[in-house]
């Protein structure tokens, strides 16, 4: 059987970021809404953005922000805030190639991260090139 590499996984943690960004359910639906087009990438659904609560009281470690992601015909890209750590947690996931620097330039212009984490994944190694059936 022959293989070809199905996807590009980005994921892009991001600290010391800008609070009013973080805090803004707008400032997040627009991360979500223009990357796409920016990566030439296509939305099959409008971005959906959640408040999500603190867990703390629970044993957690999620003091609440927003969570949101965007369907693209690609596969997706999602985020996640975390207001009271100066933190957002971002995946952006393509079976297309992309632009690693552009997408992080293009978040780090929202979020204003101080410091950067970045991993980068190839996804489905041994993505059959022919259907099975």
């Amino acid at each position: 059987m022959e293989y070809i590499q199905f996807g590009y996984h980005l994921m892009l943690d991001f600290y010391g970021c800008d609070v009013e960004a973080l805090s803004s359910m707008d400032k997040c639906y627009e991360a979500l809404d223009k990357l796409p087009a920016v990566l030439s990438m296509h939305k099959l659904i409008p971005p959906y953005v959640i408040s999500a609560d603190s867990n703390e009281d629970n044993g957690g470690k999620d003091p609440g922000g927003f969570s949101g992601f965007v369907i693209i015909a690609e596969s997706h890209i999602s985020l996640h805030t975390f207001i009271k750590r100066g933190f957002v947690s971002i995946d952006v996931y393509s079976c297309n190639e992309f632009d690693k620097q552009v997408a992080t330039d293009f978040l780090s212009n929202i979020f204003q991260p101080k410091d950067i984490e970045e991993n980068f994944v190839k996804r489905g190694t041994k993505y059959p090139v022919n259907n099975i059936y």
